[in-house]
């Protein structure tokens, strides 16, 4: 017969045979090595070193857009190429100029002469001209007027030439002979000199064996 006492007497054993067996038994070793949370590590770099880089030539006092002393005989308005050394010369009268830097053209691409105004336009188009796509064929055969387009901000055409006094998207050139033949400003020079400049007045473009002209009180060319 079915006894409840000895069924709770049965229980109570069987409950501390548990107990005591899960007393003694070791704690389970992982075989593997548990994670160990590090605190974040400080890493510190050494500077690194950069090379200064080389002054633009636009930003050297002497290129600068100034008004200097200028004894000259030719009339308020001329425009002097100094090749030789650089420089457009704006003749204001009374012994005075504003001179420009400039970048003119590279060796075998100078020259000398008398011209005009003839025409003026902002932010031109480019057509390069017959003998330098001959030079160049690679070259565009024509390029919309605007800041990636090497003529910059302004051009003056020069009368009876390929030849025009414009601005430059590499403002780095000014000092420099790199042109082939015209004669190149920074965009804020050129727009400064556009708009001094009339249709009609005369361009004195130096040659470059012409190293004392920007000293000369008198240039006799018409």
């Amino acid at each position: 017969m079915f006894n409840i006492r000895n069924l709770r007497t049965s229980l109570i054993l069987a409950a501390a045979a548990l107990s005591t067996s899960a007393a003694a038994a070791p704690f389970p070793v992982f075989p593997f090595e548990l994670p160990r949370f590090e605190q974040p590590r400080t890493v510190s770099y050494a500077p690194v070193e950069t090379e200064t880089p080389a002054t633009p030539a636009q930003s050297q006092p002497r290129f600068k857009r100034q008004v200097v002393n200028y004894p000259t005989l030719q009339a308020p308005g001329t425009v002097v190429i100094d090749t030789p050394n650089t420089y457009l010369y704006l003749v204001l009268g009374n012994g005075k100029a504003m001179r420009y830097g400039i970048g003119v053209g590279r060796e075998g691409f100078t020259w000398a002469g008398v011209k005009h105004v003839e025409k003026k336009a902002e932010w031109p188009d480019w057509r390069p001209p017959a003998e330098m796509l001959v030079r160049q064929p690679y070259l565009p055969r024509f390029m919309a007027g605007g800041p990636g387009n090497p003529l910059g901000a302004r051009a003056m055409y020069l009368s009876g030439s390929v030849y025009r006094i414009h601005g430059t998207n590499a403002p780095d050139t000014i000092g420099q002979r790199v042109s082939s033949g015209c004669i190149r400003l920074t965009n804020e020079d050129v727009a400064d000199l556009y708009e001094r400049v009339q249709l009609g007045v005369k361009v004195v473009v130096l040659a470059m064996n012409d190293r004392g002209a920007s000293n000369r009180k008198s240039f006799n060319t018409n």
